[in-house]
């Protein structure tokens, strides 16, 4: 962390904790009615930059012409922006005219190795290396859409700052999407080089688009939202022999076949249903190279998700026992390698609560949800563990599609209706006021 960053926070810091009485501060309706003209007039602006962002991809710790434009676009606001954050991250601190809380705003900024298929004329034909090989890249995800609306939360408050009782931390992360192979990436990096020790947010908000909702609206979930992401691998060793003598050696194919649908009974038989929901899946088997040799050795890839991190510890013992007993039934053994991946994404009840008339002035009141359980994860989840943390749906998918037709997140013919992008400004804007206007006791 840079010294100059170091001494500003501190002083921030000091000014904040100096001033700040809770109990003084009210809601300003007129700032919100300026903000709210204010996120109108700069919805061209948003969606040039989602553009721009679309049109350079870069993949995850790649993102080095990404980060020189949001620090350029943050410093012209005038604020305060720290770069080089777990390799490219930008975070840039705006300090309120009155006293108050402390608010983070995150948005995630890497592209995945997909080639895009839409035919638009800011479409990305940008190509990077993924697993030493050349690919396509893509905001296949979303997240051009993700920075694009933070600059424009940015543009509107930094307008108004002198009226703003707070502080705001804005904070562009790297590698969402994981870091590549061999490397550290991503919220937990970011984290762990001090992002919160000197300045410490009191809550932190943030969005995803998302294709299975129609353009504008917002959807939500109270405490889990998003599961925790953990991935095994499971080699099964035997003993090589002639597929002619299959009892001259020891068969690792049939004990992996085994062990699969050992490991199905964990989410059927062993786990309560009723309490949380969760889900494994072998992804890959890998054996023998020739129809008449049994080989040594077998190698199993697969995933699990869970909304409850004791039942996700839980399930993780349960696949060592399930596998490593199948194995000596047989006379086989298997070595057992799970790794954590992104926890739960917890949002936090009291938070999300105080934050829903927001949305609905954002959005209208038809148009905020209450989302079911989504077993995709986020890495948003690292923040949640440090702080309250409040993590949002903006719909995405034009009104002349169903939603639930339309190319998923991922996919390299996601789309995003831009009109949608202006209510991701202002959910993201009013999330804020409210919360510096009004904080929790």
């Amino acid at each position: 962390m840079s010294s100059a960053r170091r001494v500003f926070l501190t002083v921030s810091v000091v000014a904040i904790l100096t001033v700040f009485d809770p109990s003084s501060v009210t809601a300003d309706e007129p700032l919100a009615e300026d903000l709210e003209q204010r996120a109108a007039q700069i919805e061209d602006e948003v969606i040039a930059w989602r553009r721009d962002f679309h049109q350079h991809p870069e993949l995850s710790n790649r993102e080095f012409r990404t980060a020189k434009v949001i620090a350029a676009e943050l410093g012209d606001m005038g604020m305060q922006v720290d770069t080089g954050i777990a390799h490219t991250g930008v975070v840039a601190i705006l300090e309120g005219g009155e006293p108050g809380p402390v608010v983070a705003l995150r948005a995630d900024m890497d592209a995945l190795p997909v080639t895009e298929k839409l035919e638009l004329p800011f479409a990305s034909k940008a190509t990077g290396e993924y697993r030493g090989e050349e690919t396509g890249v893509m905001h296949a995800c979303g997240h051009d859409a993700h920075m694009a609306i933070l600059l424009g939360v940015a543009r509107n408050l930094s307008a108004e700052r002198e009226r703003l009782p707070g502080t705001v931390m804005f904070i562009f992360q790297p590698a969402e999407e994981g870091a590549p192979e061999g490397e550290e990436g991503g919220a937990r990096l970011m984290l762990e080089e001090g992002l919160f020790e000197e300045l410490k947010p009191d809550a932190i908000f943030g969005l995803h688009v998302w294709s299975s909702l129609p353009a504008g609206v917002l959807g939500y979930r109270p405490g889990p939202a998003m599961a925790s992401s953990d991935q095994f691998r499971l080699v099964v060793h035997g003993r090589q022999t002639h597929g002619s003598k299959p009892w001259a050696g020891i068969d690792p194919i049939v004990v992996a076949a085994q062990i699969v649908l050992g490991l199905q009974t964990i989410e059927s038989r062993q786990v309560d249903v009723t309490s949380n929901p969760s889900v494994l899946s072998v992804g890959r088997i890998a054996g023998g190279i020739r129809n008449n040799i049994i080989p040594d050795e077998v190698e199993m890839l697969g995933t699990v998700r869970s909304f409850d991190e004791d039942m996700r510890k839980d399930i993780h013992r349960r696949i060592e026992r399930t596998a490593v007993h199948i194995a000596e039934s047989a006379g086989a053994t298997v070595e057992v390698d799970i790794t954590l991946g992104y926890p739960v994404t917890v949002n936090d009840p009291e938070l999300t609560a105080q934050t829903l008339d927001a949305l609905r002035e954002a959005a209208g009141s038809d148009n905020v949800r209450k989302m079911s359980l989504i077993t995709g994860a986020e890495d948003f989840s690292y923040f949640q563990q440090r702080i309250p943390g409040f993590y949002f749906f903006l719909g995405v998918t034009s009104e002349d599609t169903d939603p639930l037709a339309a190319p998923a997140n991922h996919s390299p013919l996601f789309s995003i209706d831009e009109s949608a992008l202006v209510t991701g400004v202002r959910a993201l804007t009013k999330a804020a006021l409210a919360y510096m206007s009004a904080p929790p006791d």
